[in-house]
This record gives structure tokens, C-alpha cells and sequence, in this order.
């Protein structure tokens, strides 16, 4: 019996449930494999490279949902998706990603909807809506924290969280609020390997006239498809990127950096606590291979370890 690569539901013979075709579109009934192989999605990627403002370590492309067609189009501009496909050295990073995605929507972390879509080659893709785009031509006003910082793409990992929690109190509307949600993606993607998450992969969004952090984006475990975990955060922590720990993580950053008072801490140590049984539920559902999925598990369980949560 097949899962639905965008909900994880079984859908029996199908590629897609009903449940996830209708969360991309409440009037779409099937989804046709993208026009592309993992291998030209990752040739048009860099072609079409100079025309898009999306960068990065992965391959990514623009894409629309052609409703009436049963398809992603891949286009330069006006896109209201992103795709990544399988990198050509990295395994399973969509894969990854989309399962980190959803352990971060288990304990509260805004994310775009997001999911894994299927390629002429059968190999999965990674979509994720964009949160920068608003009807079918405005743009919300989103910054990353290396442009607040004045630093470039060379320099985003010149910075410490430190320096990062004075941006959220310079720029955001209400800092104690923004402060605790940052609080809780340091100590997440602590516990799930996420060692890059450099300046660029922070940004603040100006909604409903305010200020705030963006939904959550561009998080997985590197640490299984990197170098190990030799560094465990992209941006220093009292000094330090390895060697974490629940006294420099909960303690310095969460009580002394961010301000927290107890019950903040508190409450959100136990969102962690009550999601973590289903991370593993998610974990063995996840179109990860089995080897990918065991090294995650490691990681996963010496990490909550480390926290003693």
C-alpha cells in the first residue's frame, strides 16, 4: 500500500490521497509527475539560476500549480512554489527536509505548507509554498537577518546568536514574543542536527502590521548528510559552534540571552516532551531509506539525551 508523499496517509494504489491533493487545491483531483527528471530538474535549476532570487546550497526552481492541468510549471517569474529536487551529491535531502519540516509543525513552529512530489524518474521533490507572495502579484515585505546584520552571503556565518536575539530587539514589533519562538528553533534544530542555519535562514516578515519572525524554512538534519557532528550550530553560542549543552542552550540563551522567565522555558520544554513520541511515529512513516532513518534516529536520541528532555 502506497503512502501520499504530502500527507504520509496510506492512499492505496494511488500516488496521492484526496487529503493531500486538496491541500494544494480544494478542486484538484490528481497530480501528474513533474515533466522533469531529478537530473534536469537540477540542470534547469542552474540554468535558470540568474533569473531567480532564491540561492542556495541546494538546486531550486520557481513553480506555479497549474490546477487545470494537474501540474507544477516550472516558471522564472511569478512563482508561488519552490521545488527542490534530489541533489547530485547529497542523498535524500528532500526527503530530509520534508521531515524535519513536519517534526517542527509538532511542537508549534510555523512553516509553509510543504510536501514531497513526484518526478518523471519516480524520485521525490520537495515543494514548499511561499510565504512571500500574496494573491497573484504582491509581495510580502520579508528580510533575512544577514541583510539586518549588513552582512553578505560570503559572511553569514560571521555572527553569533548573541549579536542575532539585539536584531529581534532593534526590528521586531514585540521582541519577548519573537525572542521565545527563536528560543524554541535554537533548541529544535539543536535536537534534529541542524548545523546551518547561518543568518540567511533567518528572516523577519511584516504582517498585519507588525513585525515578527518568518515562518520557519530551510530546515534538516545536515549533520546525517554532512561531516557528522563535528559543529552543531551555524552561529556561535557563548563562544562556541560544538559541545552544546541543556546548561548553554536552556540556561545562557533561553533564560540569561533571551529573557525568558521560567514558565516560557518551561512550556516550551514541554512541547518538546509531549511531540516527541510522534517524531518517531513520523520518522518511520517518512520516505527516508531505512539507512537514513536509522542515523537519524541516533542523532535524534543522543541529542535528547544531551537535553535530558
Amino acid at each position: 500500500m502506497n503512502r501520499c508523499p504530502i500527507t504520509y496517509d496510506f492512499c492505496d494504489d494511488k500516488r496521492y490521497s484526496a487529503r493531500g491533493l486538496k491541500l494544494l487545491s480544494p478542486t484538484l483531483k490528481d497530480l501528474a509527475k513533474l515533466d522533469f527528471s531529478a537530473e534536469e530538474l537540477r540542470a534547469e535549476a542552474m540554468l535558470r539560476a540568474s533569473k531567480m532570487s532564491i540561492q542556495g546550497m541546494q538546486p531550486k526552481l520557481s513553480a506555479v500549480l497549474n490546477v487545470s492541468d494537474n501540474r507544477f510549471e516550472i516558471v522564472d517569474k511569478g512563482g508561488k512554489y519552490i521545488l527542490k529536487p534530489q541533489h547530485h551529491i547529497f542523498p535524500e535531502l528532500p526527503q530530509n527536509e520534508d521531515l524535519t519540516m513536519r517534526f517542527a509543525e509538532t511542537i508549534g513552529i510555523e512553516v509553509p505548507f510543504h510536501g514531497l512530489i513526484y518526478s518523471k524518474d519516480d524520485s521525490l521533490t520537495y515543494f514548499i509554498r511561499r510565504f512571500d507572495r500574496k494573491g497573484h502579484k504582491d509581495k510580502i515585505a520579508v528580510e533575512d537577518f544577514a541583510q539586518l546584520a549588513g552582512m553578505s552571503r560570503e559572511t553569514k556565518y560571521n555572527y553569533s546568536m548573541e549579536r542575532l536575539v539585539k536584531l529581534i530587539d532593534e526590528y521586531c514589533t514585540f521582541p519577548a514574543i519573537e525572542k521565545t519562538k527563536l528560543f524554541k528553533l535554537v533548541v529544535f534544530n539543536f535536537l534534529v542536527g541542524n548545523e546551518d542555519m547561518h543568518l540567511k535562514n533567518y528572516s523577519i516578515i511584516v504582517r498585519n502590521g507588525k513585525i515578527e519572525l518568518s515562518p520557519a524554512y530551510d530546515l534538516l538534519n545536515s549533520t546525517i548528510v554532512l561531516k557528522g557532528d563535528i559543529e552543531e550550530i551555524a552561529l556561535s553560542l557563548k563562544g562556541k559552534k560544538s559541545n552544546l549543552s541543556h546548561d548553554v542552550l536552556i540556561n545562557y540563551f533561553g533564560q540569561e540571552r533571551c529573557g525568558l522567565p521560567d514558565k516560557i522555558i518551561e512550556r516550551t520544554i514541554a512541547a518538546f516532551q509531549n511531540a516527541l513520541p510522534s517524531w518517531f511515529d513520523l520518522l518511520e512513516a517518512s520516505f527516508l531509506s531505512t539507512k537514513m532513518k536509522e542515523k537519524y534516529e541516533v542523532l535524534l536520541r543522543k541529542r535528547i539525551g544531551i537535553l535530558g528532555i
